[in-house]
């Protein structure tokens, strides 16, 4: 923050930071406390579309403690079954993905991590590599997403509300634990084999 003396005598009040004169930096890598502050965040957001004019652009949001930071230039999360499969069908086709985070509580902050993201479907010798980098419960995951990162952006976030935080929902796992390991599969063979604009979800994948 930087101050100075109004014309009238009295202090001017603080500015804020500067953002490289065009609200926003770009950074070359995720440093540790770019990594620390992600790491606090409770909720990101994830966005994607299929290639071409046409589709359906998709954003969804994901919380639960689920994103990691494999290194400065690649990130990942476990991806839960859900009343769709966009995400997925759309990194099989085109690789393109960003990741939003927003500062809900403390000094106002956007971070968007753009790059090409890779399905890496549960039971392959890959997935069981990566799952120690994340927390359970594992019942419901179809897979984790790993993204490379091409772009990281860092931006003010002045008009991003200050919201608190109350807790975690245990909604998905309550509903996971109930349908048990077979039905979930049943339920993601059903509801996620296709987007919303007939590409292939896992089918054909691991």
């Amino acid at each position: 923050m930087s101050g100075g003396m109004a014309v009238d005598g009295r202090a001017a009040p603080p500015q804020p930071p500067s953002y490289g004169g065009f609200m926003g930096k770009v950074v070359p890598v995720v440093d540790d406390a770019l990594r620390d502050w992600i790491a606090a965040q409770r909720v990101f957001f994830v966005a994607s579309a299929p290639s071409g004019d046409g589709g359906h652009v998709n954003c969804s949001p994901r919380g639960g403690d689920a994103l990691r930071v494999l290194s400065p230039t690649t990130i990942a999360w476990p991806d839960r079954a859900g009343s769709g499969i966009e995400t997925i069908a759309h990194l099989r086709q085109n690789g393109r993905i960003v990741v939003m985070l927003c500062a809900f509580e403390g000094p106002p902050r956007i971070v968007r991590l753009h790059g090409r993201g890779e399905v890496v479907v549960a039971g392959t010798a890959e997935f069981e590599r990566l799952q120690p980098s994340f927390p359970g419960p594992w019942l419901g995951v179809r897979a984790i997403v790993r993204v490379e990162l091409s772009r990281i952006s860092d931006s003010c976030g002045f008009g991003v509300p200050l919201l608190q935080f109350v807790g975690q929902r245990d909604t998905m796992r309550t509903w996971a634990e109930k349908k048990g390991e077979a039905g979930v599969a049943n339920y993601v063979k059903e509801k996620n084999a296709r987007s919303l604009d007939g590409l292939p979800g896992l089918d054909g994948l691991g």
